[in-house]
């Protein structure tokens, strides 16, 4: 531990930020995996409760059919939910750096 201290000490400014940066970058990837993950567990629930109404050992073809349109539309309206918050964040982030300017 005290080698820990010890250099955390010795490092400059900018090193700790970069260490800041890549930590929250990090933090940003395991975030965006695990709304991902939630998305397709939460679309294959929902879509599967709403196209097969009888369950049996395989899936007809009506069933396949809305199981994959309803899967196209999460991911579609996911799409769409995602660039334009990356836009908004990336914008907010433009916007927050000229004004420190």
């Amino acid at each position: 531990m005290s080698d820990f201290l010890s250099r955390s000490s010795a490092s400059s400014p900018s090193d700790m930020a970069a260490r800041k940066e890549a930590m929250m970058n990090n933090v940003r990837q395991e975030l965006a995996i695990a709304n991902a993950q939630e998305l397709i567990n939460k679309a294959g629930d929902r879509c599967f409760l709403k196209c097969v109404t009888k369950p049996g050992e395989s899936l007809s073809s009506s069933e396949q059919t809305c199981l994959a349109r309803c899967l196209d539309r999460y991911m579609e309206a996911f799409d769409i939910v995602s660039r334009t918050y990356t836009a908004r964040v990336s914008r907010e982030r433009q916007e927050g750096q000229s004004a420190s300017l």
